[in-house]
């Protein structure tokens, strides 16, 4: 582990980037040895500095959990990032592109809590039981670590790219339709740039909850009723310029739209 000094610092150094629109050198290129759990460290010192500042803790978000980002990534399991209040966004948002830096889309759904998930030996069943309702939401990816030659462990610092969301569409009780066969065409500018279908996140996009209430239980926290959990990509990362509207269409379930002014 490294020390908490330079722990500190690195958290230090990102939130000022978040507060500044920049981005920092990577955190690998100049400690080589840092680690994953290092990692959730820093993120979970950024984490604190942004709860003493006022900002609320409303849910987490799950990355990395298709296979294709696995292996390119060169790891064996999701990384996970936290949610402010401050980073969730209406359907219909005009969103200030120089709020983030890197600006990317994915396309996800959220699962809203209605009780608690707790680990060690949480399942997919007890997600599905804890789940109040399931949304279509965007996931806004930002970096403020610079992205070339990035790696896991500088993703996770960065509190796992998580740069805002947009929540859209029409909520739906577990039950009610496959989850996993929920898919989505993801426009720009009125042109499909991607598609997707929900079971590419872990054959179930429940998987990467139960995985993530599980996590938390190795760093002594669970997750709390209310709740919001992206639960992963199902899209490649779509990058988004200034003046670009998104469009994403899940059939059934609505649409969400946003424009980056």
């Amino acid at each position: 582990m490294l020390e908490k000094s330079v722990i500190d610092g690195i958290a230090n150094e990102l939130y000022e980037a978040e507060q500044s629109r920049t981005t920092i050198p990577r955190l690998t290129a100049r400690y080589p040895d840092m680690t994953v759990e290092d990692s959730y460290a820093v993120q979970n010192v950024w984490k604190e500095r942004g709860l003493a500042s006022g900002r609320r803790l409303v849910g987490r978000k799950i990355g990395l959990t298709s296979k294709v980002m696995q292996v390119a990534t060169g790891i064996t399991e999701p990384d996970y990032g936290i949610i402010f209040d401050d980073m969730v966004y209406e359907n219909g948002s005009v969103i200030p592109h120089d709020t983030f830096s890197n600006v990317r889309i994915e396309v996800e759904l959220a699962f809203v809590l209605g009780k608690p998930l707790e680990g060690p030996n949480c399942t997919i069943f007890d997600v599905l039981d804890a789940t109040e309702y399931v949304i279509p939401a965007l996931e806004i990816l930002d970096s403020r670590i610079e992205m070339q030659g990035r790696t896991i462990v500088d993703t996770i610092s960065d509190n796992a790219a998580m740069g805002g969301m947009v929540m859209g569409g029409t909520p739906v009780k577990i039950g009610d339709v496959d989850l996993r066969w929920i898919s989505a065409l993801l426009y720009r500018n009125e042109t499909i740039e991607e598609s997707g279908v929900a079971a590419a996140v872990l054959n179930h996009p429940a998987a990467g909850v139960h995985w993530l209430a599980n996590k938390l239980a190795q760093h002594g926290t669970r997750l709390e009723a209310g709740e919001i959990i992206l639960a992963g990509s199902f899209t490649r990362p779509m990058w988004v310029e200034k003046g670009d509207t998104v469009h994403a269409d899940y059939g059934q379930l609505g649409s969400i739209t946003c424009r980056f002014s």
